[in-house]
């Protein structure tokens, strides 16, 4: 549900609010013109028209699908020029299911492989006397199914990095 805050132009602030995005995140959309019309007060300062907010939220979801911000700079720019980006946006979002589908059965391989070694780890710790090392992590040497293929991306599983921490907010005018 597309929900517009007003009929009136947003300033930065409100166009971050409304959609969960920061000013530094509106200001990186349109230096790559994601934004389409960006205006500016006699001060200079920014003024987003009001269908803005479903244009931002457009690009988050296209984000989550794997579009890169070139790809939607191009593509949204081609449709704001009067173009018909449509089998191109059909191409990517193909080849990005493609992607995911080879990512899926690798990582239910790994899932699969991570209770195997579970179980032989619940083994060792077993017949393991107390306060004695069981070196779990030296079983995981003779797994080729761990072992990194050529091309193959690393997955961690642990708990997310840390976000760069916030920059200080910058007033453009």
């Amino acid at each position: 549900m597309i929900e517009l805050v007003s009929t009136a132009w947003l300033g930065p602030r409100a166009l971050a609010a409304a959609t969960g995005v920061s000013t530094d995140t509106l200001r990186h959309y349109e230096r790559l013109h994601l934004l389409g019309v960006v205006s500016r007060t006699a001060a200079g300062y920014r003024r987003y028209p009001p269908e803005s907010v479903a244009r931002v939220q457009l690009v988050q979801r296209a984000l989550l699908i794997g579009f890169s911000l070139k790809e939607l700079a191009s593509v949204l720019g081609h449709r704001d020029r009067g173009g018909a980006p449509c089998g191109r946006v059909r191409a990517l979002v193909g080849e990005r299911l493609d992607r995911l589908d080879e990512r899926l059965v690798e990582l239910t391989a790994l899932r699969d492989e991570m209770r195997r070694l579970l179980a032989e780890w619940d083994v060792r710790l077993a017949a393991t006397p107390p306060h004695r090392q069981a070196r779990l992590l030296d079983m995981l040497g003779g797994r080729p199914e761990l072992a990194r293929r050529p091309g193959a991306r690393s997955v961690s599983l642990g708990a997310p990095p840390m976000g760069r921490p916030k920059r200080p907010s910058r007033r453009v005018r």
